[in-house]
């Protein structure tokens, strides 16, 4: 068992949209092919691109976020899942200095790469440029001299000629190739309003991706993940005995949800029973707690509102006392109506007094939020680090909020439902953040 990890490598580029996802995933996929066991992370709070890195992985991606995480926590859960791994595969999150403001890189990919001391390549998009490719290669490296760029992956080029042309600019700067993607609608992976497609909905044809990866230059990407060990920290120890059973929603609608979250429940005793608001006809027997994370109720709300004995059996789990935790998703289901995107109104659990619409407005970015009554996640007056990004909202104002934070501009924020068992918020909070979390929440559902 390697626990030291010394192969690693983040994958970044200028800006969303470049390919980052499409060029990790090929990555990943060829060096399955090659029988190296590729441990795949992707960086920042995003629950849709891991789906891809997964499935080109065979092994499920983590995600590792420098503001929902503190230092020493990121390096234990990277750690974990990557212990019997040959190399790391990090695909970076927007541009490579994006973070949490434009004045630093702080909770940006260039952040992270300096925290697991990674070797960095460049995703860069080739398209219509040849020489400028240099250029921009040599502005993200110069930008972070401390950074170690040791190479760069050409995207979407026009073929074997083009990628020649960029590669003799690179090699102006000293900076090698480490290979090249054709531009090909095949590999195109679909979107929607709050991101890529999951895996599952998008088709990709493997031996197209295969093909595609046969001009990464794989032995070279080997060698330039080559890093120093990271220490590995002392390991989540996991409980022995099921302490309480919790029902977690897992369909087309609910299925946004970090692995290590999920892990930090089991550390803490837990058994999780998957089960879905779209088709099963109520609550799981036995449990103690119900969890309802993100997804697109909004694109299923007609099935979700016709699964009349559904929304029942969680308007009577909730009403016996049992906590129930809904996020962003979650929210909106428990709420009394959900109006989708063509002005339709449907009927939901009606659990808090809340009502939904979906708007064109995306809200989006970190919070820092202190819970304003005590819930079965945390007691009143803790504070936790979480994010949102969602295109519904409110269609009043909250009555019993859940948390307050302070806004760009130094407003203060009241957000959320929080009463006695029932806890539900657009805040994506990370249970694997801290141990406390996930062991509240059990012991609530004992």
């Amino acid at each position: 068992m390697n626990r030291s990890v010394p192969r690693r490598l983040v994958l970044t580029a200028p800006h969303s949209g470049s390919g980052k996802t499409t060029v990790a995933s090929l990555l990943c996929l060829a060096l399955r092919r090659r029988g190296l066991k590729a441990a795949p992370f992707k960086l920042g709070p995003d629950y849709l691109d891991p789906t891809h890195l997964s499935r080109a992985a065979g092994r499920p991606a983590r995600n590792l976020d420098s503001f929902l995480l503190t230092p020493e926590r990121l390096r234990t859960l990277f750690a974990r899942a990557s212990l019997d791994a040959d190399i790391c595969v990090l695909e970076g999150v927007m541009g490579l200095y994006d973070g949490r403001d434009p004045a630093s890189d702080a909770h940006s990919t260039a952040d992270l790469a300096r925290l697991l001391e990674a070797p960095v390549v460049l995703v860069i998009d080739a398209a219509g440029s040849a020489r400028t490719v240099a250029a921009v290669a040599q502005g993200l490296r110069s930008f972070g001299p401390d950074l170690n760029v040791v190479g760069v992956i050409l995207n979407r080029v026009a073929g074997e000629r083009h990628a020649a042309l960029c590669e003799v600019a690179l090699t102006q700067i000293g900076l090698p190739t480490l290979g090249f993607v054709s531009r090909d609608e095949a590999l195109h992976l679909p979107a929607r309003h709050l991101g890529l497609l999951r895996a599952e909905q998008a088709s990709w044809d493997e031996g197209e991706a295969l093909r595609a990866a046969a001009n990464l230059r794989l032995d070279a990407l080997l060698e330039a993940a080559h890093a120093s060990a990271l220490p590995v920290p002392t390991l989540p120890v996991r409980a022995t005995q099921t302490r309480a059973r919790i029902a977690y929603a897992l369909d087309e609608a609910f299925h946004f949800y970090y692995p290590d979250a999920l892990d930090a429940l089991r550390d803490a005793g837990a058994e999780l029973i998957p089960f879905s608001p779209l088709r099963d006809a109520g609550v799981p027997m036995g449990v103690g707690g119900v969890l309802l994370g993100g997804g697109y109720p909004e694109a299923h709300a007609a099935e979700l509102s016709a699964n009349v004995s559904m929304r029942t059996a969680i308007r009577d789990f909730a009403g016996s006392g049992r906590p129930v935790v809904g996020e962003c998703g979650g929210l909106m289901y428990l709420g009394e109506t959900l109006e989708d995107p063509t002005g339709q109104v449907f009927g939901m659990c009606g659990v808090i007094p809340y009502r939904t619409r979906m708007s064109p407005r995306l809200t989006l970015g970190y919070r820092e939020a202190a819970a304003l009554t005590a819930s079965p996640l945390a007691p009143s007056g803790a504070v936790l680090r979480g994010h949102e990004f969602h295109h519904s909202v409110l269609t009043h104002a909250p009555s019993h909020p859940a948390y307050t934070w302070t806004d760009h501009v130094g407003a203060g924020v009241k957000e959320g439902y929080a009463q006695g068992n029932v806890l539900a918020s657009y805040l994506h909070v990370h249970l694997g953040a801290d141990d406390a979390l996930a062991a509240r929440l059990v012991e609530a559902c004992l």
